[in-house]
C-alpha cells in the first residue's frame, strides 16, 4: 500500500498567542512536537482530569500536596517524552 503524503502545513489552536503549525515538508525535525500535539488534545479533551476521576486516591488528604490529576499528568506527558526523565509510583491510588 503506497503512503499519501500532503505537503500543506497542518495549523493547530494557538499556544500562549502563539501560532502552532506543523510542516511535513522534511525540513528540521524534532521529536517534541508530540508534546504539543497531546497538550492540544488533553485541553480540549480533559483526557488527564477524566483518566485521573478512574482512581480513588487513599492518601490522607492532610498529607497530600499534589492532586491525582497532577501526578497522572505529570506521568502522562513524561511518558511520552524523549527523555523519560522523570518517574512516580501509583500505588497511593486504586482503580474504582
Amino acid at each position: 500500500m503506497q503512503t499519501e503524503c500532503s505537503a500543506k502545513p497542518s495549523a493547530f489552536e494557538r499556544v500562549e498567542g502563539r501560532p502552532v503549525v506543523a510542516e511535513f515538508d522534511g525540513g528540521a525535525l524534532t521529536s517534541d512536537a508530540g508534546g504539543l500535539l497531546l497538550g492540544a488534545a488533553d485541553r480540549r479533551l480533559d483526557l488527564v482530569r477524566r483518566l485521573a476521576g478512574c482512581f480513588r486516591d487513599a492518601r490522607d488528604p492532610r498529607l497530600v500536596e499534589h492532586a491525582v490529576a497532577t501526578l497522572i499528568g505529570q506521568r502522562v506527558f513524561a511518558s511520552r517524552s524523549a527523555t523519560r526523565t522523570s518517574t512516580i509510583t501509583t500505588s497511593f491510588v486504586t482503580t474504582r
